[in-house]
């Protein structure tokens, strides 16, 4: 209890108001339609997750023969993973960044890409390549 507030001498006892309990929630709280974020999307598939789309950029790239590889991230979910497009079947991609990798084959039309690994930092992801013509090639980390 708190009294004399406000220094006018009455001595009016006032009740302090209870102060809000702090938040045990650690999670960022995320937008519709998106299901993961950080270490929870490792694994797991960016679409179904909904961290493409308009939650990702593409923040480096290369061409390995006629395809082109992405390290696609998302900052709302904090992660990141590689694409490969004007691929042929069996062409193969890969994203690592921090000591964890995904893997992705393309198993049918022209593009495929990997699961999606956590990343505080999107610059520390590559993208790797190896076509069925055993042509490899990797993006440049920052």
């Amino acid at each position: 209890l708190l009294t004399d507030i406000g220094g006018d001498g009455g001595g009016k006892t006032v009740a302090e108001s209870p102060k809000p309990s702090p938040s045990v929630s650690s999670s960022p709280v995320l937008p519709p339609g998106v299901k993961c974020g950080g270490d929870d999307c490792s694994g797991q598939d960016p679409e179904t997750m909904g961290c493409g789309g308009e939650f990702a950029t593409t923040v480096s790239s290369a061409t390995v023969g006629t395809a082109l590889i992405e390290v696609r991230h998302s900052r709302t979910c904090g992660a990141a993973w590689a694409r490969i497009t004007q691929a042929t079947t069996g062409d193969e991609v890969r994203i690592t960044a921090g000591g964890k990798a995904q893997n992705g084959v393309v198993e049918v039309a022209t593009n495929a890409y990997t699961p999606m690994v956590a990343v505080p930092d999107p610059g520390s992801a590559k993208a790797c390549a190896t076509l069925t013509t055993g042509e490899t090639g990797c993006t440049s980390t920052q």
